[in-house]
């Protein structure tokens, strides 16, 4: 069989040359993309080319990245304006293919197999449409799979193209890190390195049923990355995804300092959560809470629910109890998230249950979706319980929404 053409497109720097296409005045200056201060959102979001030169990290506070590079410009995120110019990429993209699976704001994969061109050459065409018509340069990984495109788009930055074929991935592959290929997370590379696997080529060189030993289903898959075994598919454009899970997390004005303030916190992160389930046509069958404290210690907690909700009560009390349940308060709050997960669809069957209280359900299912109505015609913010109306630790910025793409950005 004809091998696959798939290229990965990885937009450069993407919100901060969003950044100096919205003001020419930025360009060729250490420019970063800031989150605001004032709201302790003070870390690096995204960085120029110059600025990651001068050892501007992601997620770095904004006091040391100004240390870093004592010529930086910081300015403030416009994620409505990346989204735009996320859109006119894929329109791009949609010249060539109609398969095009987005990965983040910024990455795609294309199936362009069916151009009957070379890879180089469509890929070459790409990169000098998007550098004339937005302003943007992209990297774009040539490959027979979609796991050695997205390597190969990382080969050449910026501006470039880099292709890896069946006939040199084991030049180009195999000499990188592990931690390169996708889906090798911190934890899996930790154990990946204990075991004295420190290369691609040498994951790939190990026997299969020691590395799934090792690491699972996704030592499988790892396996079969590192070995060019890779035959997943790209999405079609128009190819929707439900969501595994839907959450808000905020980092607070000020720190929670006890039960009372922390629950208001969570009612608030609940609403939308409910609203979000009712649209997707989800119901939630478990309940996450993330605790940051004021020392940036991360705990997790998190429950299977009886019954699955798409009740923003039910899923705020769950949260509540969790936190009543596991968290000593030894240090004060920064920063809560709440998550829905284990989501259902509401086509889906369900066992009945003789003594839970179905007419209850379905009469807050219709008060949710007036609430939902209500919302949708006057504003989030339109109707809101009591006891969130004490917004003086909540942030005046947008929630983070963990069902959009993370806020931090290479």
């Amino acid at each position: 069989m004809k091998d696959r053409v798939i290229l990965h497109s990885d937009a450069n720097c993407f919100y901060a040359s969003c950044e100096m296409v919205l003001n020419p005045e930025l360009r060729g200056k250490a420019v970063a993309v800031g989150g605001s201060q004032e709201e302790r959102h003070g870390i690096i979001l995204a960085k120029s080319e110059l600025a990651k030169r001068a050892g501007v990290k992601t997620g770095m506070p904004l006091w040391e990245a100004k240390q870093r590079c004592k010529d930086l410009i910081i300015v403030p995120p416009h994620f409505e304006y990346y989204s735009k110019f996320s859109r006119l990429l894929r329109k791009i993209y949609e010249r060539y293919t109609d398969y095009i699976e987005p990965f983040g704001l910024d990455e795609c994969w294309l199936d362009v197999t069916s151009c009957g061109e070379d890879g180089y050459i469509i890929a070459e065409e790409i990169r000098k449409t998007v550098k004339e018509e937005l302003g943007l340069t992209v990297s774009i990984g040539v490959s027979f799979n979609k796991v050695f495109a997205k390597l190969g788009s990382d080969l050449k930055k910026p501006d470039a193209v880099s292709v890896i074929t069946r006939e040199n991935f084991k030049d180009l592959v195999w000499p990188l890190p592990a931690s390169d290929l996708l889906y090798c997370g911190r934890q899996t590379s930790r154990t990946l390195q204990e075991c004295g696997i420190s290369t691609i080529g040498r994951l790939a060189s190990m026997s299969e049923s020691f590395i799934r030993g090792k690491l699972g289903k996704n030592g499988h898959s790892l396996w079969l990355f590192a070995n060019g075994l890779d035959n997943s598919r790209v999405a079609h454009k128009d190819h929707y995804e439900p969501p595994k899970s839907i959450g808000h997390g905020i980092t607070c004005v000020e720190n929670l300092e006890n039960h009372d303030e922390a629950s208001k916190v969570i009612v608030a992160l609940s609403l939308d959560i409910g609203y979000k389930l009712r649209k997707e046509g989800m119901y939630a069958g478990g309940v996450s809470l993330v605790v940051k404290d004021e020392g940036f210690t991360h705990y997790s907690y998190q429950t299977r629910l009886e019954h699955s909700t798409q009740d923003e009560g039910e899923i705020a009390k769950v949260a509540i109890k969790l936190l009543s349940d596991n968290y000593n308060w030894r240090y004060q709050i920064r920063a809560l998230t709440v998550t829905a997960i284990y989501l259902e669809s509401s086509q889906a069957p369900t066992q009945s249950d003789m003594f839970y209280d179905y007419e209850k359900e379905e009469k807050q299912r219709r008060l949710g979706s007036v609430i939902d109505s209500i919302k949708d015609t006057y504003g989030k913010k339109a109707i809101l319980p009591a006891t969130v109306l004490d917004e003086r630790k909540m942030p005046k910025g947008k929630q983070e929404d963990t069902v959009l793409p993370g806020m931090m950005h290479k």
